[in-house]
C-alpha cells in the first residue's frame, strides 16, 4: 500500500510501484559476483585452521561455516576450557572458537524451517582421552556437562559447576550470523538420550530425529539401543521403530531422506523400509546389496538431482562401505585391513521397492563423502582403501584408527554420462591430508567445497599415523576460474507455487551466445548437515523455467518458484544457483517456504512464456569475441544506466 504525503512523493512513489510491478525495478538480491580466483582447478587448497577438528560442519550464511567437533583437548581456549566448535569465514579465512556447551561428540543435525540449526545428542561428559568424568555436570578439566542427557534427568540435575544455573540439555541450537556475535544456545531435551541420531528436516519445517544408542561404542548393542524416532519441535513420546530394532549391532546413523511422496526413506543395517510418519508404518523394500552403507561401513549416500526432466523424482545413491556379515562387527579381528567394497547402487522408492547397480567405484572406498555440486555432478572425496570407521586400542589398529590407506584422490560422478563411463578421475589433483574418520565436507556458495576433519583418537593427538587435523582445505571444481553469469532479478525467498519470477542474463553471462540460454537452469541446494560420511538434508531440485532471448544478445530466465510440495525441497534457507554452459554463478541464500516452522500453503503454478529467440538485428551480434565483445558490453550498460537515469531524473521533477 503507498502512503502519500505530497503531490511529488504521490507520483515519485507512484511510478516506483508502477515500475516494480513492470519488472523493471524488483525488490530482489542484488546480482551475485565472481569468487577469487583459485591457483588451480581440480585441485585443493589450504584455507585455514580450524580451531576444532572438523568432525560436524555445515554452511550457515554466505560467508560461515560453522564448525563442531566433541570435548577435547584442543589447544584454543574458550570461556576457560578448550574449544569444540568454531566458526570459518570463506572471505577471510579466519576462524573463532565459538562455545557448544555441552559434549557433542557424534551429534547429528540439521536446519529448521526458521533457519535454526540443530545440533542434537552427543556423548556424557569425558576427561582426558575420552573417559568419563568425575561429574556429568560440568567441571575441570573440560567443563562439559553430558551431551546426551535423557528427559528425566534434566530436571534432576542442574548446572552448578560454573554458576550458570541452567539445566542440561540435548539439544543445542544456533542462529547464524556474520556478525561474529552468535554463538551456540542450549534449548528443551529430547525425551530420550541419544549418540549418533540422525536428522532430516520435513515438509513443515520441524526435524525428525530418529535412532541412536545410550553411551556408544564401535557397533550398538541391544543393553543400549534407542530404536526410536522422536520429533522437534516435540510431538510427544518416542516412537518405536521395527528396522532400528532389528536391525543390530549396525543401526548407529541411519540414513534417512524425505521423499517427494512425503514417506521417510530409511536405510539401516542391511534393511530398508519405507516410513509413513502419520501412520507409523514400515513397508519393506528390497534389502541392501553388496555391501553395508551404514556407520561404521560408513558409505557414501546421496538424493540425486530432483528435475523436471525426472518429474521430482528422488533416486538415492550408494557407493562404498564395507562388506562384512552382520556376525562380524566386533573388535576382535583385523578390521583396518579389511578391503573396503567399490559397488555403488541406486533406488528410486517411491517407484520401485528394488536397488540397481550403477558404475561402480575405480577402487574401494569407506567413508568417502558424496557432494552435490550445482553442475549436476557428483564430487566424492576423502576416506579409505581398507577397513572402517572408528577407532580403538587394539593390536591392529593404526594408532587407533580402524582404517588405513587414505583415499587422497577425489572423484566426480555424471549421473548424464552412458553407463560405464560415469565416474572420472581425469584431471583431478590428490590432496597431500589423508581425510580418514571424523572427516567432512560440504559445498560453499561459490562453489567449491570446503573439507575439514579428521581425527581417528579418543582425545587430541597431533604425532599419531592418523593425527587430529585442524587443516582446512577448498577444493575448486573444473568450472571454478570460469567467467561465471552474474544474473539479476533473483529473489530472497521462494514459495511453493505462485508467480513466476524473471532473471536477466547479459551476453556476457551467455559466454558471448545468446543461444547459450537454452542450457540454464535454476538450481536450489541445501548443503545439508555434513558428519561420518553423511550431509544430512542434502539435497537439489532444479526449478522449471523457459526463457526469450533478445535481439541484443541479452536473454531472460522465466522461473517457476518451487513445485508446489514441501517435501521435495523442505522449507528452510539454501542456496540458489543459476548454471549457464555448465558454469553456475555464486549462489545466494534464500529463504524456502515461509521461513516458520508450520504448514506451509500451496499454491498453483503459473503458466511460464513459451521459449523463444528473438532473431538478431544484425548480423554477427550472435556471437562476439574479443575485444568487439567488451566494447558491446560497455555500450549495453552505458546506455542503460543513461535511460536509467533519464527516467529518475523526470520523476524527481514533477
Amino acid at each position: 500500500m503507498l502512503l502519500l504525503t505530497s503531490p511529488k512523493q504521490t507520483i515519485s512513489e507512484l511510478v516506483l510501484y508502477l515500475l516494480c510491478a513492470a519488472g523493471y525495478v524488483r525488490a530482489a538480491r542484488s546480482a551475485p559476483g565472481q569468487p577469487k580466483q583459485a591457483v588451480t582447478v581440480n585441485a585443493f587448497e589450504l584455507v585455514g585452521n580450524s580451531i576444532a577438528s572438523g568432525q560436524q560442519v555445515f554452511l550457515g550464511t554466505e560467508d560461515k561455516v560453522y564448525i563442531v567437533d566433541k570435548t577435547e583437548n584442543n589447544p584454543t581456549q574458550i570461556n576457560g576450557h578448550p574449544a569444540w566448535a568454531a566458526e570459518w569465514s570463506a572471505s577471510s579465512e579466519q576462524t573463532r572458537p565459538m562455545d557448544v556447551i555441552t559434549n557433542s561428540f557424534c551429534a547429528g543435525g540439521s536446519v529448521l524451517g526458521n533457519g535454526t540449526w540443530l545440533n542434537v545428542g552427543g556423548n556424557q561428559a569425558v576427561t582426558y582421552g575420552g573417559d568419563a568424568a568425575p561429574s556429568q555436570l560440568g567441571g575441570a578439566p573440560y567443563d562439559d556437562p553430558d551431551g546426551g542427557q535423557s528427559y528425566a534427568v534434566f530436571f534432576f540435575l542442574i548446572y552448578q559447576a560454573n554458576g550458570h544455573g541452567s539445566l542440561h540439555l540435548s539439544i543445542r541450537m544456533l542462529n547464524p550470523c556474520d556478525s561474529g556475535n552468535c554463538d551456540w544456545f542450549l534449548t528443551a531435551p529430547m525425551t530420550t538420550r541419544r549418540w549418533y541420531p540422525t536428522l532430516e528436516t520435513l515438509q513443515d519445517g520441524s526435524v525428525i530425529i530418529a535412532g541412536g544408542c545410550m553411551y556408544g561404542g564401535y557397533v550398538n548393542d541391544a543393553s543400549q539401543n534407542n530404536p526410536t524416532y522422536e520429533f522437534f519441535p516435540s510431538r510427544g513420546q518416542p516412537v518405536l521403530s521395527p528396522i532400528l530394532q532389528n536391525t543390530l549391532p549396525i543401526n548407529l546413523y541411519p540414513l534417512l531422506w524425505l521423499l517427494p511422496s512425503g514417506k521417510l526413506f530409511v536405510q539401516s543395517g542391511w534393511k530398508t523400509v519405507l516410513l509413513d510418519m502419520v501412520q507409523n508404518m514400515e513397508t519393506p523394500l528390497q534389502d541392501m546389496p553388496d555391501a553395508v552403507r551404514v556407520y561404521p561401513a560408513s558409505a557414501g549416500s546421496t538424493m540425486l538431482p530432483l528435475t523436471p526432466d525426472n518429474n521430482y523424482t528422488a533416486s538415492i545413491m550408494f557407493c562404498g562401505g564395507s562388506n562384512i556379515s552382520t556376525e562380524q562387527w566386533t573388535q576382535n579381528w583385523d578390521i583396518p585391513h579389511w578391503p573396503a567394497s567399490s559397488s555403488c547402487v541406486q533406488i528410486t522408492p517411491d517407484q520401485s521397492p528394488n536397488y540397481v547397480e550403477l558404475d561402480a567405484l575405480p577402487d574401494g572406498r569407506t567413508m568417502g563423502n558424496l557432494i552435490l555440486l550445482p553442475d549436476g555432478r557428483v564430487l566424492c572425496l576423502n576416506g579409505a582403501k581398507t577397513g572402517t570407521a572408528g577407532y580403538g586400542n587394539t593390536t591392529f589398529t593404526i594408532g587407533q584408527s580402524y582404517a588405513d590407506q587414505p583415499q587422497l584422490t577425489p572423484l566426480v560422478y555424471d549421473p548424464k554420462a552412458p553407463a560405464t563411463k560415469r565416474w572420472s578421475l581425469d584431471g583431478l589433483s590428490s590432496s597431500t591430508i589423508p581425510r580418514m574418520y571424523h572427516s567432512t565436507a560440504t559445498l560453499l556458495p561459490d562453489g567449491s567445497v570446503f573439507v575439514a576433519g579428521s581425527n581417528p583418537n579418543s582425545d587430541v593427538n597431533t604425532t599419531a599415523p592418523y593425527p587430529t587435523e585442524y587443516r582446512i582445505e577448498q577444493f575448486y571444481p573444473s568450472y571454478y576460474n570460469q567467467r561465471r553469469p552474474e544474473p539479476q532479478g533473483l529473489p530472497n525467498q521462494l514459495s511453493y507455487g505462485g508467480s513466476y519470477f524473471n532473471v536477466s542474463l547479459t551476453l556476457a553471462d551467455l559466454f558471448g551466445n545468446v543461444d547459450s540460454i537454452q542450457t540454464a537452469n535454476v538450481i536450489v541446494m541445501r548443503t545439508g548437515f555434513s558428519t561420518h560420511t553423511m550431509n544430512m538434508g542434502m539435497r537439489s531440485v532444479q526449478l522449471q523455467s523457459s526463457y526469450t532471448g533478445n535481439s541484443d544478445g541479452s536473454a531472460v530466465l522465466h522461473v517457476n518458484q518451487l513445485p508446489p510440495n514441501a517435501a521435495i525441497m523442505p522449507p528452510g534457507p539454501a542456496l540458489l544457483f543459476v548454471v549457464v554452459n555448465g558454469t553456475p554463478s555464486v549462489g545466494i541464500q534464500v529463504m524456502c517456504g515461509s521461513g516458520n516452522i508450520e504448514k506451509q500453503s500451496m499454491m498453483p503454478v503459473q503458466n511460464l512464456p513459451t521459449s523463444n529467440i528473438t532473431s538478431q538485428q544484425a548480423a554477427g551480434q550472435k556471437q562476439i569475441s574479443g575485444t568487439s565483445f567488451l566494447v558491446h558490453s560497455a555500450r549495453n550498460w552505458l546506455v542503460f544506466m543513461m535511460k536509467y537515469v533519464g527516467a529518475v531524473s523526470a520523476i524527481l521533477l514533477f
